[in-house]
């Protein structure tokens, strides 16, 4: 009797740990909300669509009351943006920083994780808004009730780096030290993360090359050594944040976490936009959350996920910018996935009408070890109303084991866990 109950347990415990990762919210992926567009579904409608994924946080660009409070009782979390045309006001007035906080951090839910003051500010047209940034947030943060665990900090373009490739080369240009040097002090005193912005599409856009594809992808290759750090990469995605974090450990700011508060990959785009297919999308941000489930890390940082907020919730219609701006929805605004992200809880097949059939990326073979060293332009102008993807996305090389499905694997990784829990269960039964 002992004997078979050690094994009840056992297999009860097995069941829960297949239940978790694919049906309940995961803390380290959240998703960016735009509304430049003219077509999109009431906040309300949003808010159960994300309740219908296993995604637990979500990242806006300003703070609409009626978008905050369609989250209230959700159990999501908030990343409130404070736009770029706040930061005089925030560092001149700490009253208006009591203000701000009191007007739009809810008391009670929903929950907010972090305040971003500004989108990728230090290349903003009005340059007088680097100096003020840190007053800003300094006013912000002394404004937050007591023992508030609200974070506050801001958003940057991967063009802060000077550096990139390899991903132990990593470095801030020197140039912006006068604004970066106050701003990782602050974050380092309060406990706030670094946000950045890094887009392996655009890597892959200056470089449009198959192994440079399968490298973004997350797809099988070669892998791309690290000569000064010993390590190999096998994806863009963690040898940009590899490089964002030997930036900031080269300044003396190991302690300082980083967040991704934008990455992601368009559906489609101007016929001079290579890649920007739903075939690739679907590869990137499947194998995406495949990376960040597996809780490999990076290769800099392994056996702990980067905070991920993937862009975007939808296509936005009235951006400006090449086509690719306006075709980054994860979802359609009939509340229908564009492809198949793995992100949808156990069960469920979305909100609206069913969803079109899945379709394969494109097969490509494994890259050369040597690393190109492509330059992307940057899209926004990091306004709030032009907010999205952006940034200088040199590629790093680098390595550690990661996650490498495409989209078709992607679409049966719920199914090989509920074969595995139907199995458990019929032993569970034969034991009973």
């Amino acid at each position: 009797m002992t004997e078979r109950r050690q094994v009840l347990l056992v297999l009860l415990g097995v069941l829960q740990l297949l239940r978790l990762p694919f049906a309940a919210p995961q803390s380290f992926i959240g998703i960016n909300y735009g509304d430049v567009a003219d077509n999109l579904p009431p906040p309300s409608s949003t808010a159960r669509l994300i309740r219908s994924t296993t995604i637990s946080k979500v990242r806006l660009y300003g703070t609409d009351p009626a978008v905050v409070s369609a989250f209230a009782g959700t159990g999501i979390s908030l990343l409130l943006g404070a736009t770029n045309g706040d930061i005089p006001n925030l560092a001149s007035s700490p009253a208006a920083a009591a203000a701000w906080v009191a007007a739009h951090i809810p008391s009670t839910s929903p929950a907010v994780s972090t305040v971003s003051v500004g989108n990728e500010v230090l290349f903003a047209d009005d340059a007088s808004l680097a100096a003020q940034l840190v007053p800003a947030m300094q006013n912000l943060h002394d404004a937050l009730p007591p023992n508030s665990s609200v974070k506050v900090s801001t958003v940057h373009a991967m063009d802060v780096l000077a550096s990139s490739d390899p991903p132990s080369s990593g470095a801030f240009k020197p140039e912006l030290s006068a604004a970066l040097d106050p701003l990782l002090a602050f974050l380092s005193k309060t406990g706030s993360p670094f946000l950045i912005n890094p887009y392996p599409y655009f890597a892959y856009l200056s470089d449009p090359r198959a192994e440079t594809l399968a490298f973004c992808l997350f797809q099988p290759n070669a892998g791309r050594p690290d000569a000064g750090s010993g390590l190999t990469y096998t994806n863009m995605f963690d040898a940009m944040v590899d490089a964002v974090r030997a930036a900031l450990d080269a300044k003396g700011y190991k302690d300082v976490d980083i967040v991704v508060a934008e990455t992601g990959w368009p559906h489609k785009g101007d016929p001079d936009e290579a890649g920007a297919t739903v075939e690739n999308a679907g590869a990137f941000v499947s194998g995406l959350v495949s990376h960040l489930r597996s809780l490999a890390g990076t290769p800099r940082a392994p056996g702990k996920s980067v905070d991920t907020y993937i862009f975007a919730v939808y296509d936005e219609d009235l951006k400006p910018g090449k086509g690719s701006e306006r075709y980054f929805g994860l979802f359609q605004t009939s509340l229908t996935e564009t492809y198949p992200t793995g992100l949808l809880r156990n069960g469920t097949a979305g909100l609206g009408p069913a969803m079109a059939p899945s379709l394969a990326p494109t097969s490509v073979p494994p890259p050369p070890p040597a690393l190109p060293t492509p330059q992307g332009t940057p899209a926004q102008s990091g306004s709030a109303a032009v907010a999205g993807p952006s940034g200088l996305c040199s590629p790093g090389t680098a390595g550690a084991k990661c996650s490498r499905h495409n989209a078709a694997e992607s679409s049966r990784t719920f199914s090989v866990p509920t074969i595995i829990a139907g199995f458990l269960f019929t032993a569970l039964q034969m034991l009973i």
